[in-house]
């Protein structure tokens, strides 16, 4: 792997894990004002979290890929 794609996978997967975070705190506080059950809240607030986390990593995965051919030539 090159320098620039690994740099940027590393702060991709941390910058992912933040937001994936984020999004679940926001999603589980918005959910749970509408469901009476707490396990319901927890599943969708989780699988939000996951989306932003999959979404996020391979946007970065993208820019590392673009950014290795940018600096390539």
């Amino acid at each position: 792997m090159k320098p620039v794609f690994t740099i940027t996978l590393v702060i991709g997967a941390i910058f992912s894990l933040v937001g994936a975070l984020m999004a679940y705190v926001i999603a589980y506080e918005e959910y749970s004002h509408h469901y009476a059950d707490k396990k319901k809240p927890f599943h969708h607030a989780m699988q939000t979290a996951i989306f932003t986390f999959c979404v996020f990593l391979v946007l970065s995965i993208i820019v590392g890929f673009s950014l290795n051919r940018l600096f390539k030539s």
